[in-house]
């Protein structure tokens, strides 16, 4: 074994099975999850609580929350009974935003309405807060394109935490071509911010979110088998930016969507046929892969788990 991995490592690496549940490694947000969805949301209010202002961890526990409060009611339970708690009030904000954009840019109107409301209201009890401003970001893009509103949502987040991982992402994807950006403008602002944030921070993977999203478009408008053998990471300069400027400084303690922005590296470097780099990067997502951006060039678990096997076993041929 030149690697010197014990024996039976690869295959357990490669024959993991994988964790699809949203809170991945989050186990607290698990638990409350179980007892939100029987309608208790004590837990929630317990766990954003002691969350406290985490905004990395406090905005993905919302989000992971809104998904499944937006079917259920302990959301509106929990701010019927605690009107003037910061984090009832932000958890329906994020509710009555994704029930919006379910409903579709006019039938959701109101609720757009509501949860612009809300996320007031919180901003009044907590104004330090970011999770509403990451709200109204996600409104902005999907109900009312305003420009000038943008930029005033942005300031305000970057006066209260400047590298917001969030907020960049809705940023990026307001931009794309398919929302409300013009051509070639969501990856000269990608690159921008990947350029001036500090090293060691997830905002290097902007350019391959972009990249990816770019070939999605194509190969939507194409129709004619681009993307099975033509595609834009073999000899991508921004993959190597980005292990420069993240992977490689990153934080001991992943930030809350570590394993988002690792599957877009990991996905990079496997299509360029850089597998033994890649199996790094494999080893740190473990069970939790995501559909974004494997689903792009194909079925994404099987992608996944194909290209994770290449990574502890790279196939004659494809070496660089």
């Amino acid at each position: 074994m030149t690697s010197g991995r014990r024996p039976g490592a690869r295959r357990n690496a490669v024959g993991r099975a994988l964790d699809t549940h949203p809170a991945r490694d989050d186990t607290a947000l698990r638990q409350v999850l179980e007892d939100a969805s029987m309608g208790r949301w004590e837990g929630p209010r317990d766990l954003l609580t002691a969350t406290g202002a985490n905004w990395d961890r406090r905005i993905f526990q919302l989000q992971v929350l809104a998904e499944a409060g937006a079917r259920l009611r302990f959301a509106d339970t929990w701010a019927e009974a605690e009107p003037r708690s910061p984090h009832a009030l932000a958890l329906l904000a994020n509710v009555q935003a994704l029930r919006a954009m379910i409903a579709g840019r006019d039938e959701g109107r109101t609720l757009m309405e509501d949860a612009w409301h809300t996320c007031a209201a919180v901003q009044r009890l907590w104004p330090e807060d970011v999770a509403p401003l990451l709200v109204m970001l996600a409104l902005l893009r999907t109900h009312a394109p305003d420009r000038y509103t943008l930029g005033h949502v942005w300031e305000e987040i970057k006066q209260r935490d400047p590298w917001n991982r969030e907020a960049h992402h809705e940023v990026v994807t307001y931009l794309f071509a398919r929302n409300h950006g013009e051509e070639g403008e969501a990856m000269w602002w990608a690159e921008e911010q990947a350029a001036v944030a500090p090293p060691g921070l997830p905002l290097a993977v902007l350019p391959l979110v972009v990249l990816a999203e770019a070939h999605r478009s194509r190969q939507e408008r194409a129709q004619d088998g681009y993307g099975l053998t033509i595609h834009p990471w073999v000899e991508c300069p921004t993959t190597d930016l980005v292990l420069d400027r993240w992977w490689r400084h990153r934080a001991l303690r992943p930030h809350a969507c570590f394993a988002d922005d690792a599957n877009y590296l990991a996905h990079a470097l496997s299509f360029a046929n850089r597998h033994r780099e890649a199996q790094e990067v494999f080893d740190a997502i473990g069970p939790y892969a995501t559909t974004v951006p494997w689903s792009y060039c194909g079925p994404a678990t099987e992608l996944f788990q194909r290209h994770r096997a290449w990574a502890h076993d790279p196939p004659r041929g494809r070496r660089r």
